[in-house]
């Protein structure tokens, strides 16, 4: 044999030999589409259970991939949720533990929130910047909510293609978006629906994208997040079915969610289209629980049977919808109940890449679980912390839950909570006092971590 046939045929043993490893045949670099929905709860989609919301396109990504039970947001708002998946690191740690505008306080309590800081600071590394040393194009569409300064934008952490909604993000038919910097604004006042205006930047993004290298897509909705602001056509079929559910649905949040459903299914269609969906991981989830209390209009949702909701550390605040799907390479119609959080996007996705490396403390990948969604996934301890009040009722607490046991603590009475979620899903059995040897440990490892981060903590008056 000559040496360059030697040469080869080692080449091909040795690359024959990693792609088997990592368990993901070909291709070594799939295009990686992240969406993420603003304030959607588990609850609210079909796949979930929900009867009344009409949600197909999501739902298929339930039967072509995995659908995670307990998969959970770092924190119970928006702007830690959206830094903790961009970094890998717990909100607690960057010290960015409420929601930009979040500036709340009660004269009644005890305690003033916390101190934190308003901004992802440029010195992070993100997932798009990772993403971008090993070759890939990089976009952003959609609701940043991390920084406001070049420097902070989505144009100055990575991401070569960015389309950040503007002011009046929440108004869906009256909004600006900046494309690409401050100095290209786009003003629309009522010819497109936000979420379709979104969607349509997403699919101009795949479609410009170079065949010639991957490419990473956070799109983050804005999205069932209020105003409650459907478009007009989508509203009928749901108020006709209002009586049938005895009032339990908003169909004004229902027609909202069939909006961002439409704009998933125009991506799988694209995909498919252009012969990329064997080549593309696609991630769905969302930042939050859904709203439980009126928030700049009605109650739109529910956290089904999970307690309390957006802005608490309770089930209902904290675990989200989940969905993983990759056409070739992922298991299909599968239900994963191994519990994580949404820091573990950024190593997960890395050792997908052939990447295995320790992003921070606070992530560890779900790669074995990718591959078998029943294996047992040791994740170890996973922490809450938010230091603040929403404007969701909610108040300064912490959290930490390991295997089944989970525990909950008020830091204005320091009163704790023990629950067992096997068991007890919806929170409704304090065993603290029933088992105060396991509120103990728990309530130390709490300590412990808060202690090891270097916790912002509201500041007792």
């Amino acid at each position: 044999m000559s040496h360059y046939k030697y040469t080869s045929a080692i080449q091909f043993l040795g690359l024959f030999l990693v792609t088997t490893l990592m368990g993901f045949a070909q291709p070594p670099k799939p295009n990686i589409i992240f969406i993420l929905a603003d304030d959607l709860a588990q609850a609210d989609l079909g796949c979930y259970g929900n009867p009344y919301n009409e949600t197909p396109n999501i739902d298929k990504l339930a039967k072509n991939g995995i659908k995670f039970t307990q998969s959970y947001s770092a924190c119970p708002v928006c702007s830690p949720s959206r830094a903790a998946i961009m970094t890998g690191k717990h909100p607690a740690r960057l010290k960015l533990t409420n929601f930009l505008v979040g500036e709340r306080t009660d004269s009644l309590s005890p305690v003033l929130p916390a101190k934190w800081t308003k901004y992802l600071g440029s010195s992070e590394i993100t997932l798009a910047e990772r993403l971008k040393t090993l070759g890939y194009q990089t976009g952003f569409v959609g609701k940043w909510h991390l920084g406001g300064a070049d420097s902070l934008a989505p144009w100055g952490q990575g991401f070569n293609y960015a389309k950040m909604i503007g002011k009046n993000g929440l108004d869906y038919y009256n909004y600006s978006i900046y494309e690409d910097s401050y100095q290209k604004t786009l003003e629309d006042k009522g010819a497109t629906y936000l979420t379709d205006k979104l969607t349509d930047y997403a699919l101009d993004f795949v479609k410009s994208a170079n065949r010639q290298q991957p490419f990473f897509l956070y799109l983050c909705y804005s999205a069932p997040h209020v105003f409650l602001v459907p478009r007009g056509d989508k509203v009928s079929k749901y108020l006709k079915k209002y009586e049938q559910y005895k009032g339990k649905y908003n169909p004004y949040y229902a027609a909202m969610i069939e909006s961002m459903d439409d704009g998933v299914g125009q991506i799988l269609q694209l995909l498919e289209a252009q012969g990329m969906s064997e080549n593309t991981l696609i991630v769905f989830t969302s930042d939050n629980g859904g709203v439980g209390v009126p928030e700049l209009g009605p109650v739109p949702t529910s956290a089904g049977n999970l307690r309390k909701w957006k802005g608490f550390t309770y089930e209902g605040g904290i675990r989200v919808p989940t969905l993983m799907a990759w056409k070739g390479q992922l298991p299909t119609s599968r239900t994963c109940d191994q519990y994580f959080m949404n820091t573990d996007y950024t190593p997960t996705i890395l050792e997908i890449l052939g990447q295995k490396s320790e992003v921070s403390p606070d992530a560890q990948s779900l790669y074995n679980l990718l591959k078998n969604p029943n294996l047992k996934h040791e994740r170890g301890p996973i922490f809450w912390h938010y230091p603040h009040f929403s404007n969701q009722t909610s108040r300064p607490s912490g959290a930490i839950r390991l295997g089944d046991w989970k525990l909950t603590k008020s830091y204005e009475t320091n009163q704790i909570e023990l629950f067992n979620l096997r068991t007890d899903e919806s929170e409704t059995k304090d065993l603290s006092k029933s088992n105060p040897k396991k509120a103990q440990e728990l309530h130390q490892k709490l300590s412990d971590w808060l202690k090891e981060v270097d916790a912002n903590m509201p500041i007792r008056k």
